[in-house]
């Protein structure tokens, strides 16, 4: 247990009551094993806490009152109160396998945390889960939950998974459906392996579970060109991209008139793939799988719309600029562009595709556009007085690229200002119009 206190938020229940350094012992009689127990029997307004001093190795306890749901304020040693679960399989198409060295050592931990997923969104493959923490899920009710499942026919699931317990996934769903979880799960597409008809399968076997299972994404698998020693796995091409959209979006139609969701959807990388448009607005429902790249580009464009439409012809900042994305939503934004450029003449900038040169030209969204090819393909051209970058190139809460190339290095690079914009629409126009906040 990582359950050691590091920091007391000023206003706590517990402010003056605990110390930093000491270690939350239980809650109403609940030992606290990890953060899952800690949110959860936290969360009632009358609580008595066990601690243990650092400073006399003695348990002492405290009562507590609070609102309902109400976060005690504390920080610990780990944010998970434990030591993340680390991934048992050996996925033909796992990205971090795809790696080039010599990148930070936390890029290449896999992660497959039950605990993450509820609290932060990451997916997990449920194959590492003890009987044990299977019940505490089912008993905590922690949901939602999203879910890896890429294929439901046992042998191919635990083929392109490399672990013969990947085999059985409809029982553990079905386990977690049963006990009131909502998964939201993803499909890892794989030409040649899970598409066509085993996809056809297991949308069918998948969709028998809504509402549990609340939506499914089908995402195109990610091929860099670090691939030495790995499986042969070939990227989807137009054709393969318009037969996996059209067989989505036949069933999901069917689900939509039987069962009324869509419950399956294709990311946008695969419209792109197939040279078609994004579906609109209306199609993605409540866009539940947007982490997936799913409905992206459609709420962007949205949101940046009526956003526009409250904005006067005279207002902005001026200056120009220049907008550094992926080659993927290069086009949308250079229309976005345009549109705001003709209601607002002060809207002076420029989009500019970075290739990714250092995953290979095969990955082309912008998350994945490292500092050093930022640098390399925008050094010595006109930039305007600053450059505009998605906050995804960024590692989370961090002004940190991928290849460790932080957001002053590129400025300085550069010779301007390189400035991270938010993903919404609003945050995009804001970001042309030289609003800041």
């Amino acid at each position: 247990m990582l359950n050691t206190i590091t920091n007391i938020d000023a206003g706590s229940p517990l402010e003056g009551r605990a110390r930093v350094g000491d270690t939350l012992v239980s809650i109403n009689g609940h030992e606290v094993e990890d953060v899952l127990d800690y949110r959860y029997w936290s969360y009632e307004p009358r609580l008595a806490l066990v601690l243990k001093s650092a400073e006399s190795g003695r348990e002492y306890s405290v009562k507590v009152k609070k609102g309902e749901g109400e976060d005690l304020g504390l920080d610990f040693e780990e944010y998970l109160m434990d030591r993340p679960w680390g991934c048992s399989n050996r996925c033909k198409f796992c990205f971090i396998d795809q790696l080039p060295k010599g990148l930070r050592k936390t890029l290449y931990f896999k992660d497959d945390d039950a605990r993450l997923s509820f609290l932060t969104g990451s997916y997990i493959t449920l194959t590492n889960l003890s009987e044990r923490e299977m019940e505490r899920i089912c008993a905590l009710r922690i949901s939602p939950i999203n879910v890896s499942v890429h294929a439901t026919d046992p042998r191919l699931r635990a083929e392109l998974m490399g672990n013969p317990r990947a085999a059985d996934i409809m029982g553990p769903l079905r386990r977690l459906a049963a006990a009131g979880i909502v998964m939201d799960c993803q499909i890892v597409c794989c030409p040649g392996y899970n598409d066509r008809e085993q996809l056809s399968r297991s949308m069918r076997e998948l969709a028998e579970l809504h509402p549990a299972v609340n939506s499914v994404s089908i995402v195109p698998v990610g091929l860099t060109k670090h691939r030495e020693g790995l499986a042969p796995l070939r990227p989807f091409d137009r054709e393969a991209a318009c037969e996996t959209i059209d067989r989505v979006e036949a069933y999901a139609a069917e689900c939509l008139e039987r069962r009324g969701s869509r419950i399956f959807w294709c990311s946008d990388e695969l419209y792109l793939k197939a040279g078609r448009e994004v579906p609109p607005d209306e199609y993605y429902e409540e866009y539940s799988q947007l982490e997936n790249g799913v409905g992206l580009m459609r709420l962007l464009e949205t949101e940046f719309l009526s956003a526009l439409a409250l904005v006067g012809p005279d207002e902005g900042e001026g200056g120009s600029f220049t907008i550094a994305t992926g080659v993927a939503a290069a086009p949308l934004l250079e229309k976005l562009l345009q549109t705001a450029h003709k209601k607002c003449g002060k809207i002076d900038g420029k989009v500019r595709a970075i290739v990714n040169d250092f995953f290979g030209h095969t990955i082309d969204v912008a998350g994945l556009v490292t500092g050093g090819d930022l640098i390399r393909q925008l050094r010595g051209q006109e930039l305007g007085g600053r450059v505009l970058i998605p906050h995804t190139m960024l590692r989370h809460g961090e002004g940190v690229f991928l290849d460790d190339v932080t957001l002053e290095q590129a400025a300085e690079a550069l010779g301007v200002p390189v400035e991270p914009i938010g993903g919404s629409g609003g945050e995009l126009l804001d970001a042309m119009l030289g609003i800041k906040y």
